[in-house]
Parts: structure tokens; C-alpha cells; sequence
């Protein structure tokens, strides 16, 4: 689960990172602009629905446990 995680982090920074790449390249000397930004940020909220989705998974079945705070103290 660990590993799941962390690889999905890392993809959501780096669709962050081309988003940011074509934000600043896009449309730049002349060339047209494209829709690789909007995809990359696109690919972004779909990994992070992704992990929330993990996350959920694995505390259903009982893979993590929460920190024991007392919900609204």
C-alpha cells in the first residue's frame, strides 16, 4: 500500500510539473497553443481520485488504521 501511495504522489507531481512545462512553453515563438496543459492538469485530479480511492480501499478492509484523535476535540 506503501508503495501505492508513493507512486501515485509522485504522478501527481509530475502531471503538476508538465502542466507547468506547457503553461510556460505553449503558445511561445509563434506556435499555436495546445490542450496539453489542461490534459496534464486533467491527469492530475484523476490520479488524486485515484489515491483517495486506495486510501478508502485500504482502510475498509482494515490495510490502515486511523490515529486514534478523537474526531472534533
Amino acid at each position: 500500500m506503501e508503495y501505492l501511495v508513493a507512486i501515485a504522489f509522485l504522478a501527481i507531481l509530475g502531471s503538476l510539473g508538465a502542466a507547468l512545462y506547457f503553461m510556460l512553453q505553449d503558445g511561445r515563438d509563434g506556435k499555436p497553443k495546445t490542450a496539453n496543459m489542461a490534459r496534464a492538469l486533467a491527469f492530475r485530479v484523476g490520479f488524486s481520485i485515484v489515491l483517495f480511492l486506495c486510501v478508502l480501499a485500504a482502510w475498509q478492509m482494515g490495510l490502515i488504521q486511523p490515529t486514534g484523535i478523537a474526531p472534533g476535540k
